[in-house]
């Protein structure tokens, strides 16, 4: 199928600001507080968790000296469970002891980060989630946009539940079958099941009580009405985390960083016409002293009618790695494949 033509080929792409020199400044601040070195990892509402992030991480961290601790400060609203895994696992190779910052959101699988850390700092706005599992399946039900919709664990247990409940003597599944694939409930089943193995592995990189997390696996898994319900400090002190208390000080420099990031990762979209515009918009920021490696969307999109969806087009989106040469901070593409 030929690409389209845009209404106005005039129209430069609005692109994302790079903010290092603000950023590092920073972070030498940081440093110079903590007394220990401090890794940014940020996703904004466009980007989560994912494999690539792994290895980013292993680029920024691997020549870098060995030190017995690491504060890392985390912002995400999630991804994937198994790349949160493999991130800490990784950080558990170079480092003894991890101090985990979380002053804004830190849910999901960034929550599931948390569990892995021998320290949990929060604030006034900070809050962990339940790690329950829902899934986008190939044979997932579609919305009114021709998308595929995300299907909960807990929202299929609760359907049956409910049937239960009811006493009814009608078998449940052949009406659930009607709008769920049983491929879709045997994925999530398993998932749940990967879930909850992923927590109790996270948390026994620092727990040596395996009974304890067990239950703390299983509570996060299952305990919560919704997968958003926000865990603060004192419940997830009840809930049987090491939660420290943020320290102003360390706080206001990452409510600094987040800032600045929140700016670098604002969405620039520039349209062309009513069919077609571009979007430039960085998604994942990771940082250290000396380097900073974000993911950058830079792509034009197209509504095809036939199909009432919209494609991707001239897509360059990269890795992108900022570092320190001959006095300049030099941008250049950073490759994962």
């Amino acid at each position: 199928m030929p690409e389209p033509e845009f209404a106005s080929k005039s129209k430069r792409p609005k692109k994302s600001p790079v903010l290092t020199d603000e950023t590092q400044a920073v972070f030498a601040r940081l440093r110079k507080m903590l007394g220990f070195p401090c890794i940014s990892y940020w996703t904004s509402s466009g980007g989560s968790i994912c494999q690539d992030d792994v290895m980013t991480m292993a680029q920024l961290i691997h020549n870098k000296p060995r030190h017995r601790m690491l504060g890392l400060f985390i912002k995400s609203e999630g991804g994937n469970p198994q790349a949160a895994l493999r991130l800490m696992h990784l950080l558990r190779n170079y480092y003894q002891r991890i101090v985990l910052f979380a002053p804004f959101e830190c849910a999901s699988a960034a929550t599931m980060v948390a569990l892995g850390s021998d320290e949990i700092h929060m604030g006034s706005t900070s809050y962990l989630t339940a790690v329950d599992t829902s899934l986008k399946h190939d044979l997932s039900p579609i919305d009114h946009g021709n998308n595929l919709v995300s299907v909960s664990q807990d929202e299929v247990m609760r359907i049956l539940r409910l049937w239960k409940e009811t006493q009814s003597k009608d078998n449940p599944y052949p009406e659930v079958y009607k709008y769920l694939h049983p491929l879709v409930i045997g994925a999530l089943d398993r998932s749940s099941s990967l879930s909850i193995r992923i927590c109790k592995e996270l948390l026994g990189y620092h727990m040596k009580d395996q009974r304890r997390a067990e239950r703390i696996s299983r509570e996060l898994n299952s305990a919560y009405p919704s997968h958003s319900y926000p865990i603060t400090a004192r419940e997830a002190i009840r809930l049987g985390l090491n939660i420290k208390p943020l320290k102003m000080e360390i706080e206001t420099q990452l409510r600094e960083i987040n800032a600045l990031y929140s700016t670098m990762a604002q969405p620039l979209l520039t349209d062309y016409d009513q069919q077609n515009y571009h979007n430039n918009e960085i998604c994942n920021i990771l940082e250290s002293d000396g380097v900073q490696v974000y993911y950058q969307v830079d792509k034009d999109w197209h509504y095809r009618k036939e199909e009432r969806r919209w494609v991707s087009l001239n897509d360059k989106s990269a890795w992108h790695r900022v570092t320190r040469q001959g006095g300049k901070w030099v941008n250049t593409t950073f490759y994962i494949r």
